[in-house]
């Protein structure tokens, strides 16, 4: 290759539109404009960290002023005793967006105590702020003038040095103006209100004109005459941070992790799919009021507000970075969650059951991955059953096998006639409940579990002698006619209670094939086919007339067909109210069929005249084979 035809290759520099940039950060990065507050103190904080680590002796003075104090009008301004900065640094941090002083030789040793990490630094201002003023005076060169950096939102600035009396001592004075439409960021009350909020836990003096903006220390560190006022204490704090009383506190504290704070238990059941909310500072400056991933997912029902000083924050500082230290923290604070439900088990079970009342969810799904505190609390969580709201532990000394299901649509069909047999069900269909149940063996070895359908309840109900179900034979024969397009089979046993007059068994195959069936009818003509090519084995549904009931021999003793269809078409619905199902259109109509028959039944019984003619009330079907009725 010649040199003339050699490719010619220069250096160039990003150009960078700072308008852009800042529009970019308003509405991907911060949540919010209010974090130019935030970002302010952070710097103030940093700075007066780098000089109190060469100089333990130096101020730590932060000073806010709003409107009229501020200069300009309007505007605010933030003074700190911080490191300050020289010309040369001026130009070299201020100036280079992602530049941080943080990375700046010496003060690389101390960056762990840093609060900002990513050296976005004064550029958030520019989303309330049209010019941004910096006057700084470096402590590490005292003999340096103090320099003027100024900057505009359309990414132009000038540097000068002023005379010594313009900065007297080492630190940084920040002065912002107002964008057009942002001056409400800048009422004195707003700043307060969010130097509170975001600076109350800080080391330092940090005041809002002569106002303190710290609380220190946190509430959990104070010391307090007694228990109870330390639950007084800590209950107003959730008040003014949460807006709840708590039922209870518990105390978060992991020294290797650099956590500190207190978990506040919830007063009302929540869904463990609601955002946990958690408030998490770092270093004493607020991160987020929004933090979802500090504790385990099944620790839905308490709220967290934590200080710590090694979780790393994501860019915009708004959110926890998901790294190994987050999920030591994670199951460190779990566990803190984990021995308070212990100690109350062991120690308090008035508040225990309390708190079960109302978060036995939240418990329940610890327990399933943790056989520990299942065995701990299994004498407490509650579980419906045919015995009535009790716990596992207790259920399982009275029972010696522990049936379940796993609906609680099933558990409905078979509670009333399985504790008249003496078989104990626990009704697995509520969340966790099966598979609590079916770990029953592994913190009791010996106990037997067995999972209940409906071939098990009918192998417990007793059989009808074979002579007296053949003398109702044709009542059985109307009864299986009428429910045969309803896919429902119909058999005769005996069992109690004598109330139940008929009890509608079917399982989940049985259900499945019956909306299967359902939308083929309902189906164009290619989904239909589809439908149709799924079909099982046709499993179908049971009604168990019950024989020992007066009403089932009475209606099998009457002589007129349509009046034994009516009948046994209102057991059929009777039974599925029993049981609580959500009724099909078919079964709608149904019950209506029957209802009017009955109706009709009874306004003209059979033998009675017609006012018009004729006699509606005779026998149009003839005998049924099972003797003489009375019609009624």
């Amino acid at each position: 290759m010649t040199p003339e035809n050699a490719a010619h290759t220069a250096s160039h520099t990003f150009q960078v539109d700072l308008r852009g940039l800042v529009d970019l950060l308003s509405h991907h990065l911060y949540s919010s404009p209010r974090v130019y507050l935030r970002e302010l103190l952070q710097n103030a904080v940093d700075a007066v960290t780098a000089r109190r680590a060469a100089d333990p002796a130096a101020p730590d003075r932060i000073r806010l002023y709003a409107a009229p104090e501020a200069e300009p009008a309007g505007g605010l301004r933030v003074e700190d005793s911080g490191v300050g900065l020289t010309e040369a640094e001026v130009h070299e941090l201020l100036a280079t967006i992602g530049r941080s002083s943080k990375r700046a030789g010496g003060l690389e040793s101390a960056r762990a105590e840093f609060l900002g990490q990513f050296g976005i630094g004064l550029l958030a201002c520019f989303l309330v702020a049209e010019r941004i003023r910096v006057v700084s005076r470096s402590a590490r060169e005292p003999a340096a003038p103090p320099v003027e950096w100024t900057a505009a939102d359309d990414g132009s600035y000038t540097v000068r040095t002023l005379p010594p009396a313009a900065r007297p001592e080492p630190g940084t004075t920040v002065h912002l103006t107002p964008r057009p439409g942002c001056a409400e960021w800048f009422e004195p009350a707003r700043v307060a209100a969010l130097a509170r909020e975001f600076g109350s836990l800080l080391p330092y003096d940090v005041r809002v004109g002569e106002a303190p903006v710290t609380e220190l220390p946190a509430v959990w560190d104070r010391p307090y005459p007694s228990p109870a006022a330390r639950r007084v204490a800590l209950a107003g704090h959730c008040r003014d941070v949460f807006g709840f009383t708590p039922l209870d506190a518990v105390e978060l504290d992991v020294p290797l992790a650099g956590v500190r704070g207190v978990a506040y238990v919830l007063p009302s059941a929540v869904s463990p799919a609601q955002r946990a909310g958690h408030r998490v500072y770092l270093k004493g400056m607020l991160l987020t009021t929004r933090a979802d991933g500090l504790l385990p997912d099944w620790a839905f029902f308490v709220r967290c507000v934590v200080d710590t000083d090694s979780l790393r924050p994501t860019a915009s500082r708004e959110a926890l970075y998901e790294d190994e230290t987050l999920l030591a923290v994670r199951e460190a604070l779990g566990g803190a969650v984990r021995d308070w439900l212990t100690s109350l088990a062991t120690g308090d079970p008035d508040r225990l059951a309390q708190f079960l009342s109302v978060h036995h969810l939240g418990v329940k799904s610890l327990a399933r991955h943790d056989e520990e505190m299942l065995r701990t609390m299994l004498p407490w969580l509650p579980f419906e059953t045919t015995d009535g709201q009790v716990s596992l532990a207790e259920f399982a000394q009275r029972h010696p096998v522990v049936h379940f299901t796993r609906s609680v649509e099933e558990f409905r069909q078979v509670a009333p006639i399985a504790s008249a047999q003496g078989i104990g069900v626990v009704n697995g269909g509520y969340t966790y409940d099966a598979e609590l149940v079916e770990l029953l063996p592994r913190v009791r070895p010996g106990t037997a579990v067995a999972e209940l359908d409906p071939d098990t309840v009918t192998a417990h109900l007793d059989g009808v002698d074979p002579a007296e179900e053949l003398a109702l034979s044709g009542f059985l024969g109307v009864a299986r006619a009428r429910l045969d397009p309803l896919a429902c089979d119909v058999v005769l046993r005996a069992f109690h209670p004598l109330t139940v007059p008929a009890l509608h068994l079917d399982d989940r195959a049985a259900r499945h094939e019956r909306a299967r069936a359902d939308e083929e009818e309902q189906a164009d003509e290619l989904w239909a086919g589809i439908l149709g090519s799924l079909r099982g084995g046709t499993p179908r549904a049971r009604l168990v007339l019950n024989h020992r009931s007066p009403l089932v021999r009475r209606i099998g003793a009457l002589g007129a067909p349509e009046l034994v269809g009516s009948a046994v078409e209102a057991l059929y619905g009777q039974a599925l109210l029993m049981a609580q199902r959500p009724l099909r259109p078919a079964d709608s109509a149904l019950l209506n069929r029957a209802f009017a028959g009955l109706l009709e039944w009874a306004v003209h019984p059979p033998g009675a005249a017609d006012p018009a003619g004729g006699d509606p009330g005779g026998d149009p079907g003839g005998d049924l084979g099972a003797g003489e009725g009375d019609g009624r």
